[in-house]
């Protein structure tokens, strides 16, 4: 069986697999990646294509050239979003990249503000679920993420309102516990300015504008399951990688 990569170029080819090394923690941030003489005696490609392969994973953020050391790997700086999360939830059992942790903030019911209310369509000052978290890897901090759930579900999840990691996130929990799986969703991607009680977690100023992402979520019955909004941290690209048919 094949990797996938087998339609694409050769020096694409060979750097999607050695990207694909990185991702999974088989080549460590600060390993050398393999050297042109490497890649041709391995893949029996010229010096013109083992050359590009580097190119090609310093270009993605991949890589990076050290003098006196040579290529090395690293991680990108990029925000892994909440559709990723899910999207590697039901893949792999795991919503987070390798190298990446989570230090849960704070889970508790609280009257909903009324962009959170009209999401979850619910009458303001409504008690919600709000589960606050920040995403972190060895480059720091990856994004302040904070769901709002409706607040029913603390009844037959209480697992929610506890400040600590769920296995399997808030997305299986509610699919485990109550039927509703997440089978649409909404992203909007905005400029907002970032609030006081977020800025010191940031590592920003308060008022700070910062890239952020929100996320709604609906069920197979088209009933609202959970609104995210996540601030991304200074220095992260926000990405994504697509199949094009």
């Amino acid at each position: 069986m094949g990797d996938g990569f087998e339609g694409l170029a050769p020096y694409r080819r060979i750097a999607a697999q050695i990207r694909a090394r990185i991702e999974s923690g088989e080549i460590q941030p600060g390993d050398r990646v393999p050297s042109v003489r490497t890649i041709m005696r391995e893949e029996g490609v010229s010096t013109a294509t083992a050359t590009r392969v580097a190119a090609v994973l310093r270009a993605e953020g991949y890589a990076t050239s050290v003098p006196g050391i040579g290529t090395i790997a690293v991680l990108p700086k990029k925000l892994t979003t909440g559709p990723d999360r899910l999207q590697m939830l039901r893949a792999t059992g795991s919503g987070y990249r390798p190298g990446e942790r989570v230090e849960i903030l704070g889970a508790d019911l609280v009257p909903a503000p009324e962009e959170v209310a009209d999401a979850l369509g619910v009458e303001a000052e409504t008690p919600v679920i709000r589960r606050r978290r920040m995403y972190q890897d060895d480059a720091g901090a990856v994004a302040l993420s904070t769901s709002w759930l409706p607040g029913e579900l603390a009844e037959v999840i209480p697992e929610l309102l506890a400040a600590e990691p769920l296995p399997s996130m808030t997305f299986g929990l509610v699919e485990e516990r109550t039927g509703r799986r997440a089978v649409r969703r909404r992203d909007v991607i905005s400029i907002r300015p970032v609030p006081v009680d977020a800025a010191e977690l940031l590592g920003v100023e308060e008022g700070t504008l910062a890239l952020t992402m929100t996320n709604h979520y609906w069920d197979q019955h088209e009933e609202t399951t959970e609104y995210a909004v996540d601030f991304l941290a200074p220095g992260r690209d926000l990405s994504a990688d697509h199949d094009l048919n």
